[in-house]
């Protein structure tokens, strides 16, 4: 019998104001495909924000904003508000939408990847041998993205967003130290 297997990703970004996602699906041609609906819990959240056929067409990739999730209410379309790093609940269903779903956790590392980023500008490195104290902070900011690697790895591939929120907030301690 044919069915079709859902499928969601969320690419990392740098932009604090969006979250992209892109339905990766392999829709039954046999099948129709009705009633799409996509929901996000933001981190911290109870409830999540519902996407229906207005935005939702098979095969979408969609930016979604502040104002879309529904923490802006003020401004929407000319200023955006950046979106929280933490765990997302991504869930994306068609029809039968309470048979043919997926759900996920995404760790939007957003925030954290640009204080990275900062830092990896700050460093005084050439195209030669660093120095013994550039060698030093290579080597901490080499650990602390493995921290950040690991977090998302938690919660996206292990399922524990417990375990990855806490490796989250360590490699967030750690860069904050290495600005200081």
């Amino acid at each position: 019998m044919a069915r079709h297997v859902l499928s969601l990703e969320a690419p990392q970004t740098l932009n604090e104001k969006i979250l992209r996602l892109v339905d990766t699906s392999i829709y039954a041609t046999e099948m129709p495909i009705e009633c799409p609906i996509l929901n996000i819990t933001l981190p911290g959240f109870a409830y999540s924000v519902e996407m229906g056929e207005e935005r939702i067409v098979p095969r979408f990739s969609n930016i979604f904003t502040a104002c879309d999730l529904e923490i802006q209410t003020e401004g929407c379309g000319t200023t955006f508000k950046g979106l929280p790093d933490g765990v997302y609940v991504l869930k994306y269903s068609v029809s039968p939408n309470d048979v043919v779903f997926v759900e996920y956790n995404h760790l939007r590392v957003t925030k954290l990847l640009n204080l990275y980023q900062r830092q990896l500008c700050a460093l005084d490195i050439a195209d030669c041998a660093p120095s013994a104290d550039a060698q030093k902070k290579m080597a901490l900011l080499s650990e602390i993205k493995t921290y950040i690697d690991a977090a998302v790895a938690k919660v996206e591939i292990c399922h524990d967003p417990k375990k990855g929120m806490q490796l989250y907030t360590y490699a967030k301690k750690l860069l904050t130290k290495f600005d200081c």
